[in-house]
């Protein structure tokens, strides 16, 4: 195999994603990212990797053939402003959709396998529920700027007739080691780890939903070692293309990710229920579930059991500050 681009391979998902392939065997990979004044430099420690590139200079060392097109084999695009919070929205477009739209032309023009990461974030608040059929990309409506930022992309690749050359990947909420730089963007898992060992106890929302009981709302978590494994998959089967959910595909209640963690530690369960704050109370979403049929319907299924992930994160990375 040629070299495969991982952009944002110094990221969350994009480290866990290089660290598979080096597990593969895979050593000749270009990472690309922005590492600034973050901690995210840690996350590259324990990766073998050729080469990296600022993602300001990246588009200079293409267009000069720094790295001849006809070498590369993969492009993994995982590089993005991934924070729901973000209100800036043409730092988003410039970032999220223009990066992105140069990077897959440039891969088409060079006839190169292109994956990138979509989100679960296009979905809104799942009014039509959380399948990756195509029919439904242009009816989405997503709660914010960053989510809308990536459907803008998946429209691009629709409209250009690509998705049955490219494979977007539409994460979930995602967990697990290499996460630490994210700031308030980090996981539940972190957090409440956090919480739980300062104080003995973690705080959850309580529910506005009627239909839901306070920690019972319900989110498909999905750890982040067996996500790296899936876009492995979509590297060796270059015929496996289109718009894709990454996730358990079960949904499973705050509470029940959270509890594995006072069991890892050996303490007693301790949940406050807290109330939510009015500027979430419009765009909180009570229920997400990956359809994973349609990948599940190509490949083997993941086998995950949630408990079992957050006390190998806890005990394995959390309590030891280790990374992938």
């Amino acid at each position: 195999m040629n070299k495969i681009i991982v952009t944002g391979g110094a990221g969350f998902i994009g480290s866990a994603v290089v660290k598979e392939l080096n597990n593969q065997g895979i050593k000749d990979i270009i990472i690309v990212d922005h590492l600034g004044n973050s901690e995210k430099w840690k996350n590259l420690r324990n990766l073998i990797y050729s080469d990296y590139y600022e993602k300001s200079d990246f588009f200079e060392v293409l267009a000069h053939n720094v790295i001849k097109p006809d070498t590369i084999d993969t492009i993994i695009h995982l590089g993005a402003c991934s924070s729901t919070t973000e209100n800036d929205s043409s730092y988003l477009v410039k970032n999220n959709f223009e990066f992105s739209k140069t990077l897959a032309s440039y891969a088409v023009s060079n006839n190169i396998r292109f994956i990138y990461a979509s989100s679960a974030a296009t979905y809104g608040m799942g009014e039509l529920g959380y399948s990756d059929n195509h029919d439904l990309i242009e009816k989405l409506q997503p709660l914010n700027m960053y989510g809308y930022s990536k459907q803008m992309f998946d429209l691009w690749v629709k409209q250009n007739n690509l998705l049955d050359k490219f494979a977007g990947l539409k994460f979930f909420n995602i967990f697990g080691p290499n996460e630490f730089h994210k700031n308030d963007m980090r996981s539940m898992v972190v957090k409440a780890y956090e919480q739980i060992k300062s104080t003995g106890r973690v705080k959850l929302f309580k529910s506005d939903n009627p239909d839901y009981e306070h920690g019972k709302q319900m989110r498909d978590f999905f750890y982040v070692k067996h996500t790296a494994e899936l876009v492995y998959e979509f590297v060796k089967n270059r015929e496996l293309n289109g718009i894709f959910n990454i996730g358990s595909g079960k949904a499973s209640t705050w509470i029940e990710l959270v509890s594995p963690i006072f069991e890892a530690l050996n303490l007693p369960v301790n949940i406050d229920f807290v109330d939510m704050p009015d500027n979430l109370k419009n765009k909180y979403q009570y229920f997400t579930e990956a359809d994973m049929n349609k990948l599940y319907s190509v490949i083997p299924a993941v086998e995950f059991n949630l408990s079992s992930a957050v006390k190998d994160y806890v005990l394995n990375y959390l309590e030891k500050d280790c990374y992938l």
